[in-house]
């Protein structure tokens, strides 16, 4: 009789998220860098012309998670976070990102 194989690929679950408030110009996108860095979560974050904070999360779930937390009740030290709306939120097959990066 031949077992089957128990692995299973891990979880990666991505989201995309735009934060509203005073987020631009108070070194917002750096913070998030380092702090999905420090997380082990990979993607991406940029201003937009309209004030926001745009950008993707992907990860293990419960990092994700903690990276939505950080971005909506934590943020840069100067920054005033209005909300954040995150969309397109599910898991997926693995990263579509080496690491993460501020885009310009």
């Amino acid at each position: 009789m031949s077992r089957l194989s128990t692995y299973k690929p891990p979880v990666v679950h991505t989201t995309d998220f735009e934060v509203f408030g005073k987020v631009q110009g108070v070194y917002f996108r750096k913070y998030t860098q380092k702090k999905a860095l420090d997380l082990g979560v990979k993607g991406w974050v940029m201003n937009t012309p309209h004030g926001t904070v745009i950008g993707q999360l992907q990860g293990p779930p419960e990092k994700v998670q903690a990276m939505k937390s950080w971005l909506q009740l934590i943020g840069s030290p100067k920054s005033k976070i209005g909300k954040v709306d995150f969309k397109n939120e599910g898991a997926i097959k693995g990263c579509s990102f080496q690491s993460f990066t501020i885009r310009r």
